[in-house]
């Protein structure tokens, strides 16, 4: 599914990490939500950092290559417990910019409270209620790891926070 001039959109939402990366398409045509396709990469446990970035690299090419998804959404990175885990994120998260980068997809940033305080309803609403939601605006059960429901509510962010900008930029 690509975007046609009629106005729909497929919008991958991406929760990256270097050991898990989820991923979610969401496919919006005239506001209503399909959902596309749910995942994760995950790269070998056993692999050295460089190989696990490039699993995620090469997974996320394939996906874009195969499904051609208009436009991108990534969670920001929190604040880890650790500087090493927030190293790996970053990592994470700069090797799936890039597999976006190359096949020319442009790419928002949404800070976790504000994934979760526009389809919650509050910044800091726990995971089950951000998957129960996704589940609602999709239309179906959550039946996708953790990680891709992350991924989804990012993809949702971005198609919610893209119609309030059109409908504030009507209003000027």
């Amino acid at each position: 599914m690509t975007p046609s001039s009629s106005g729909d959109l497929l919008v991958l939402g991406l929760d990256p990490g270097s050991r898990c990366t989820g991923f979610g398409l969401v496919h919006e045509v005239s506001g209503c939500l399909q959902l596309v396709e749910a995942g994760t990469i995950r790269p070998q446990a056993d692999a050295d950092l460089s190989q696990r970035l490039g699993s995620i690299f090469s997974g996320l090419s394939e996906l874009i290559d195969r499904l051609k998804p208009s436009e991108a959404a990534v969670e920001d990175v929190f604040v880890a417990r650790n500087s090493a885990s927030a190293l790996k994120l970053g990592q994470a998260r700069g090797a799936a910019l890039v597999a976006c980068s190359e096949h020319h997809i442009p790419v928002w940033t949404y800070e976790p409270a504000l994934v979760k305080k526009t389809l919650v309803g509050a910044g800091r609403a726990d995971k089950r209620q951000v998957a129960f939601m996704v589940g609602q605006l999709l239309g179906r059960a959550p039946s996708w790891s953790q990680d891709s429901s992350d991924a989804l509510a990012v993809a949702i962010c971005h198609l919610n926070m893209r119609r309030y900008q059109r409908l504030e930029a009507a209003v000027q």
